[in-house]
């Protein structure tokens, strides 16, 4: 769907002078069904509008419109799950960077087939790789927004399938471990949650919340801190979260051992819960 307008694939148009295939000058969220509806519809597009907003782009429409047909295109797509991704680019304009060659923003949502994790991945756990970098919205007042330049994420994805890895852990200058690549981090010391605060840059991911909101129903302790490199690798347990893949256990870091080398107990009651909390058990 391009501005409204339902297209077929292969029929999706939008022309070279847009800002966003130009410069990524764009916002996005990305979202999954459970049973055919999307889930947290309405956080994900209050998020689309805080990312909106950190980077000075008009939604183009309200959001009581965007969620009308974010649910048009689900229909239309007729899957049994869905994947979706809805993008906001600041639209089509002269060529230059000043924002204000474009005026008339541009909303595009894609669906596809829910393409989900092999099953065999949350019980055998991935490898990942940390990558220190410094991310596009780090420094500038738009941080913590979800844009459209994901070129950190793509250089650190390509050194993670070098080492056979799939997920990359982006490191800053200080040593800090603060998210993946398109994920959200988390560690188990003793029994204990450690995750970043948002107050570190990070994405306030959706699935993340949900992973905090039945950690807290669990009776699991929470610390809201930034960890080491060298405290990911002693971790008992380490996993990533986002919409696409839930809760992913990882095992191996950087070619060491995480724990035992093999998904934890708390990784697993966090799962669990999670899919009850979701409706997907």
């Amino acid at each position: 769907m391009i501005d409204g307008q339902l297209r077929p694939p292969g029929a999706w148009q939008v022309s070279v002078f847009d800002r966003g295939f130009l410069y990524g000058d764009s916002v996005f969220e990305t979202l999954r069904t459970y049973r055919g509806q999307p889930f947290e519809l309405r956080e994900h597009l209050e998020r689309l509008a805080r990312s909106a907003a950190l980077v000075f782009i008009d939604l183009p429409v309200s959001l009581e419109r965007l969620e009308a047909e974010v649910l048009e295109a689900i229909r239309a797509g007729q899957n049994a799950e869905s994947y979706v991704r809805l993008m906001i680019t600041r639209g089509e304009g002269a060529l230059g960077l000043d924002p204000a060659l474009a005026d008339r923003p541009t909303r595009v949502i894609i669906v596809q087939p829910l393409a989900a994790p092999a099953p065999e991945l949350y019980t055998t756990g991935i490898s990942a790789i940390s990558f220190r970098t410094q991310r596009q919205t780090d420094s500038t007042s738009a941080v913590g927004a979800k844009v459209g330049n994901y070129l950190v994420s793509v250089l650190a994805m390509r050194k993670a399938g070098e080492a056979g890895a799939l997920e990359a852990l982006i490191v800053d200058a200080t040593g800090g471990v603060l998210e993946g690549g398109s994920s959200n981090i988390f560690l188990v010391e003793g029994g204990k949650l450690v995750t970043p605060d948002v107050s570190a840059g990070i994405l306030a991911g959706i699935t993340r919340a949900q992973v905090l909101a039945v950690a807290r129903e669990l009776g699991v302790t929470v610390e809201l801190a930034t960890p080491s490199l060298e405290r990911a690798y002693a971790a008992d347990e380490l996993f990533i979260s986002s919409s696409i893949r839930e809760l992913m256990p990882v095992v191996r870091l950087d070619g060491r051992s995480i724990g035992n080398g093999s998904p934890g107990q708390t990784f697993a009651r966090l799962l669990a819960a999670f899919r009850a909390r979701v409706g997907a058990t």
